[in-house]
């Protein structure tokens, strides 16, 4: 076999100089990026021994470089992209997640070794930790419905199954001319397919570039298959063929991963590892891999991964992450949104968050919002609790409505102060804290927990813990001093105050609704307990109501922990006692005891005690039987990773959460526009002379 690949850097430790010669290194500011952080400096002039010089994979703008190398005696890299890309093909703008820097050759030229054929005939693939990750990765590819483009939508319907599926590639792509396989290929494989499969449906997938108009394919409409030019998923697709046909198409790895053995009539990199039926001859690949194996040098140790937020390279984990985020946005947003009711300082990093594909229409009566919807083909983004009545309803409207409200881990500071939130969630069904109906939180809750998703919610649920986040992350006043607190086993109970014309009241809460009831109902259930009351932090500002004067609490209470870290209160006490509080589920992540008296959105799957009206579906199925219960991990992974969309506003790009723990943990958020609050006081003014024009 070749020898090792040279590293990236010089033996003093300094980035080497990467000669190019196409204007691509310089246009591409992601490529240059990427490059930079592996080892690389990029550079203009003639190279030296100790240098290098890159080239674009086999394209024609390599020549020169190749011409440079060979006079110069100076080593050569191929560049290429990952097999996940990014969302849209690079045609149509997006930059790339990752790179194959290859000093070998280009993995899809069979003609001569490359980086990857090298480590997929000599690298240790039997680790078990590489192979498990790897087998990680592979189902979370399937259950995410990811692929090198992004552009095909879940929503669409696939055939029914039973087809043969044969994958069509763009005319002159480099993959194909350096495949081994001639200009007739394509007549070939169909003929082939049609040979060994008569009378069964043959289905052509069209490239994503061809669906976008961008290139040409080698299919056109024919009486003899049927051409699928429709977004669709590789996944789905995969899932429902009979067989796989395919020249050299990232697809046909994809289908080897789904569990085909596909027809492959050129030379990819993963053909000739018996895998595959294939129509040539690779004698230098004599090993025989698994799927797994093929997977973990394919797309973890081949590719240089990059965390486009967070400006570093990464881990193929974090790649996906990335690229979930992305890929969610582009699903949800991709046809664009009615924006109904939205408060004007809310407006930007509402169009910040899904008006990445096309910019949102904001319109404020509910009939003109649902005539541009339905004219457009664009959904419906409603607030949460400004939703009109009847507004999804089939006799109504009948149009797909998101209802929108701030997540979780929301920001440094109050959305009552018109800080912007990091975080929000859509939801079709009907939105988290109203427990009368169902919500896709609900969904997501009872639905098994994806591969990898419980150690990604145990790294989340830590990262939490550790750095002390929470919902608002606001500091607080130093802690009540409960050193004397009476008999070592006397419980110490912290009840939260709320806003008490909050939604998640109004929908939630159950006899007690208020927050002297709370206090009351808690001290009659524990009277030898030392109860600590935290008023909310917007009834503290006197920015909503909720406020009980402290003459009447102190009967009740030991401790009024007045503008109090949430998060260090819960150091100090052995349970919580709340109507719906999120600072329940901040509790319960932590180990503490929870008693829920209403029905917040963590209660009723079994890890709270619960005394208010649980909706009996949390419970029960529709035929009795007893609903599963998730683990705290599970119910984590819902919350926190699932249903939110998270945005970065340093890289300004949809993110997963883990980059928003950062961001709260660093504090690196730039500062909220000071046009908010004169937003929200011109909207003011515009409501009430509206209210006096209507009187």
């Amino acid at each position: 076999m070749t020898a090792n690949p040279p590293t990236s850097q010089t033996a003093g430790g300094a980035p080497r100089r990467l000669f190019y010669f196409n204007a691509g290194f310089l246009r591409q500011r992601r490529l240059r990026r990427i490059l930079q952080l592996a080892g690389y400096d990029l550079t203009l002039g003639l190279p030296s021994r100790s240098d290098a010089v890159a080239v674009w994979g086999r394209s024609p703008y390599a020549r020169r470089g190749e011409a440079v190398a060979r006079w110069r005696n100076t080593p050569l890299l191929r560049v290429e992209d990952a097999f996940l890309r990014s969302v849209r093909p690079g045609r149509a703008g997006d930059a790339p997640l990752g790179l194959l820097i290859d000093p070998l050759g280009v993995h899809f030229d069979g003609s001569r070794p490359s980086l990857l054929e090298h480590l997929l005939e000599t690298a240790d693939l039997d680790d078990p930790n590489l192979l498990a990750r790897a087998s990680v990765g592979i189902s979370r590819l399937k259950a995410l419905e990811l692929s090198k483009y992004n552009i095909h939508l879940p929503s669409h319907e696939c055939p029914a199954p039973g087809y043969v599926l044969l994958i069509d590639q763009t005319k002159g792509d480099a993959s194909l001319r350096y495949s081994g396989a001639g200009k007739g290929v394509f007549a070939q494989m169909l003929a082939a397919a049609k040979a060994e499969h008569p009378g069964k449906r043959l289905l052509v997938k069209a490239h994503p570039e061809t669906t976008l108009n961008l290139r040409a394919g080698h299919f056109g409409p024919d009486a003899g298959y049927e051409l699928l030019s429709a977004p669709l998923s590789p996944w789905r697709l995969l899932q429902g063929a009979a067989a796989v046909y395919t020249v050299s198409s990232q697809m046909g790895f994809e289908a080897i991963l789904a569990g085909h053995r596909p027809r492959v009539f050129g030379l990819p990199f993963y053909a000739g590892w018996g895998l595959s039926d294939d129509a040539m001859q690779a004698p230098r690949r004599s090993r025989r891999l698994s799927a797994t194996q093929l997977f973990a040098a394919a797309m973890i140790l081949a590719p240089t991964w990059y965390d486009p937020c967070r400006d570093r390279l990464c881990s193929f984990e974090q790649a996906v992450d990335q690229l979930e985020a992305e890929t969610r946005a582009y699903r949800e947003d991709h046809m664009g949104h009615v924006a109904l009711a939205m408060r004007l300082w809310k407006r930007g990093r509402l169009q910040k968050f899904f008006g990445r594909y096309k910019l949102l229409r904001f319109v404020n009566s509910p009939a003109k919002a649902a005539a541009l919807a339905r004219t457009s083909g664009k959904g419906l983004l409603v607030w949460a609790g400004k939703e009109p009545a009847g507004l999804a309803e089939p006799s109504s409207f009948s149009l797909p409505v998101r209802r929108v409200e701030d997540g979780f881990l929301r920001s440094r500071g109050l959305g009552a102060n018109l800080i912007p939130p990091l975080s929000l969630i859509t939801d079709d069904l009907g939105i988290y804290y109203d427990p009368n109906r169902e919500s896709r939180l609900e969904h997501l809750i009872l639905s098994p927990i994806p591969a990898g998703g419980e150690y990604r919610a145990c790294a989340v649920l830590n990262t939490i813990v550790h750095d002390q986040l929470s919902k608002y992350n606001l500091a607080g006043a130093s802690l009540p001093d409960l050193a004397n607190r009476g008999p070592p086993n006397r419980r110490c109970i912290l009840v939260p105050g709320q806003v008490e014309d909050d939604a998640s009241l109004r929908f939630g809460a159950g006899a007690v609704r208020s927050n002297l009831g709370l206090v009351q109902a808690v001290r009659a259930a524990n009277p030898d307990a030392i109860l600590i009351y935290k008023p909310h932090p917007d009834v503290e500002a006197g920015l909503r109501p909720g406020k009980v004067a402290p003459h009447i609490l102190a009967p009740l209470v030991q401790h009024i922990a007045t503008k109090a870290d949430p998060i260090g209160l819960l150091k100090v006490v052995d349970e919580v006692w709340t109507m719906t509080s999120l600072l329940g589920f901040e509790a319960l992540i932590r180990g503490i005891a929870v008693t829920c008296l209403g029905a917040p959105f963590y209660a009723g799957w079994g890890l709270t005690k619960d005394l208010g009206p649980i909706p009996q579906r949390r419970i029960l199925r529709p035929d009795g039987t007893p609903q599963p219960r998730p683990t705290l991990e599970g119910l984590v992974y819902a919350i926190l990773i699932a249903y939110p969309r998270y945005y970065d506003p340093v890289s300004d790009r949809p993110c997963p959460p883990e980059v928003v723990l950062e961001r709260l943990r660093s504090g690196a958020i730039p500062p909220p526009s000071p046009g908010n609050r004169s937003l929200a006081k011109l909207q003011g003014l515009l409501a009430t002379h509206a209210a006096l024009w209507r009187r």
